[in-house]
């Protein structure tokens, strides 16, 4: 299944961050060998998958040698490292496929001839400010895989290395995202006791991460992977089919209810400068809006997106702009508290009237985004229209996650200690 790994890299200061690395010596443009006899294409090579008797041994194709590295060449406009199924990243690596794109570079499907087994290998733009973002996420894995001893939260590291002025990092090869999952299901919602095992895990890792000292700042359903790509087809009683045509009376789920969160490019410690902003927008926190500086709860503010995200199979703040996401968040969650609004920085007071209420819907850019904001139910009607059972307590358990106060925002360990997560589970999400 495809899976998109997108992150933002909203890093400004880059003090006591590794520099660039020497260079390797596969850095260099190879030699191309000798023309063979035959010139002969291998049965397998075309497709990348060569047959498992070849795999390490020094083949051929069309006069290259398939250990060897690919011809150099220039990166395209972007910074983008040009590749071709088939060839290889240093000796180890052969590329199968593309994965999935973003702002940070592309991830590619490869078989590592060592290993003899697919790994995920991201390769990172060759711009400086993405290089810099990538060591210190190099730095963060690294520390996580030395305290994560059973490898069961986060995405395994296997290898980095710096090829051609890209820095690639190799992990362990998990399945699809959360989101993807969602979107090639036509954003059909989860049922709840499923919901509850995705969420339980994900609050372990986020309290494993806070508890070293990490914040995440970008968790969103597309970095968090399902650990198995199986599903399983199961009758939708609750899909009405708009023609006799269109749609399916069957839904799909996960095998395996197992995830680990990835993408820690945007990860950042403690102690480190918390001003700028961060998240992808439908998960980034009121504090992170309105410039009062952040910390772990705007990892829970996140999480709380997400759990009501995996319920409906719609992201809550379908929004592109402050002030509309503002009116969303009051929409659905109440008035912002005075205390807050008093301390905004000076870009987020044009938000504001006099009286430190939020300028809406005077201040809307458009009819359509007072629309956007007028269709959004409460917090408690949107979760009774998804849930059938255990509603109750999933309010409750996001009005603490989605607790406009940081201060009082639920803790990752308080979180799973709530009732929501103490519901016997259904075998069937666990096949």
């Amino acid at each position: 299944m495809e899976t998109q790994w997108i992150t933002e890299f909203p890093h400004t200061k880059m003090d006591k961050r590794p520099r660039k690395r020497p260079r390797l010596t596969w850095d260099m443009p190879p030699a191309l060998p000798p023309p063979t006899t035959a010139q002969k294409v291998l049965p397998g090579v075309e497709n990348g998958t060569a047959p498992s008797h070849l795999v390490g041994s020094a083949m051929y194709y069309k006069g290259v040698a398939r250990n060897a590295s690919p011809p150099w060449r220039e990166d395209d406009e972007d910074g983008h490292y040009i590749f071709a199924v088939g060839e290889n990243l240093t000796s180890r690596y052969r590329i199968l496929n593309k994965m999935g794109e973003g702002t940070f570079g592309q991830v590619l499907e490869c078989w590592d001839i060592e290993k003899r087994e697919a790994v995920a290998i991201k390769i990172v733009r060759s711009i400086r400010k993405y290089r810099e973002a990538a060591m210190i996420e190099i730095d963060v894995l690294q520390s996580l895989l030395k305290h994560d001893l059973g490898g069961t939260r986060c995405v395994q590291i296997r290898n980095w290395f710096d090829y051609r002025n890209h820095i690639c990092i190799v992990f362990e090869k998990l399945g699809p995202s959360l989101y993807d999952f969602l979107r090639k299901n036509s954003y059909r919602s989860f049922p709840i006791d499923l919901v509850r095992e995705l969420g339980r895990q994900l609050l372990e890792s986020v309290a494993f991460m806070h508890d070293l000292r990490l914040i995440h700042t970008d968790l969103k359903p597309e970095n968090i992977l399902l650990v198995s790509s199986e599903y399983v087809k199961v009758p939708d009683y609750k899909f009405v089919p708009r023609s006799t045509k269109g749609g399916s009376y069957f839904k799909n789920l996960p095998k395996s209810s197992a995830i680990k969160l990835i993408d820690f490019g945007s990860t950042t410690f403690e102690h480190q400068d918390h001003t700028y902003v961060v998240s992808t927008r439908h998960y980034r926190a009121p504090e992170v809006i309105l410039g009062l500086g952040w910390n772990y709860p705007c990892d829970l503010w996140s999480v709380g997106c997400i759990l009501i995200e995996l319920c409906s199979g719609e992201a809550l703040f379908q929004t592109h702009e402050n002030l509309e996401h503002l009116a969303m968040m009051e929409r659905v969650l109440g008035p912002l508290p005075q205390h807050m609004v008093l301390r905004v920085n000076r870009q987020s007071e044009k938000y504001f009237r006099r009286g430190a209420r939020l300028d809406w819907p005077e201040g809307a850019a458009s009819r359509e985004s007072m629309r956007a904001v007028w269709k959004l139910p409460r917090l408690q009607n949107l979760v009774m229209q998804h849930v059938d059972h255990s509603a109750g307590d999933l309010i409750d358990l996001l009005q603490g996650l989605l607790c406009y106060d940081p201060n009082k925002r639920l803790k990752a360990r308080d979180a799973l200690r709530h009732p929501f997560f103490h519901r016997d589970i259904k075998s069937c999400y666990s096949l």
